[in-house]
This record gives structure tokens, sequence and C-alpha cells, in this order.
């Protein structure tokens, strides 16, 4: 897995490991996203189920919480889980 632009997980912790989720989103064109609108879930398919029939819910795969340089906690997008 590539991560560019981003520090690499400490293998570790769990702090910024890459997990699976459900994003709140109108769009899906960002790279980050604040820990608000992410919802960490245990499974691919725990996303997908989640965010079926909501067009504002969208299960991704992301690295976080990781502390941004405004001082906000983010998750950052590896892939959307959605996408042929």
């Amino acid at each position: 897995m590539r991560l560019k632009g981003m520090v690499p997980p400490d293998p570790e912790t769990e702090v910024s490991r890459v997990r699976y989720a459900v994003i709140r989103t109108p769009r899906r064109n960002r790279k980050r996203y604040p820990a608000g609108c992410v919802i960490p879930v245990a499974s691919a398919a725990e996303a997908r189920a989640r965010a079926e029939g909501d067009a504002r819910l969208h299960p991704a795969e992301v690295v976080g919480p990781s502390k941004s340089s405004e001082g906000q906690y983010i998750y950052y997008l590896v892939a959307w889980l959605d996408e042929a």
C-alpha cells in the first residue's frame, strides 16, 4: 500500500492505522476528512452495508486519526470501497 503525502502508520500502536469506515460527505473529491465525518467500522462488509441506500454515506478505507497542522483530527482516504 502506498500512502503518498502521509506519515507511515506506526506498527506498534493503534494510532493512524488503516481501517474501514463510512464517510459522511456530499462529494467525494477530497483526500482527507474531519474525524466528525468518519465512522470507523469493523469490516469492509459493514462499511458497505451501513452506506447502502444513503447518498451521503460512502464506504471507504482510511488511515487515521491523525492531528492536522490546524489542530483538528482527520482521516486520510486510502480508497473508496464502492468503486469498480
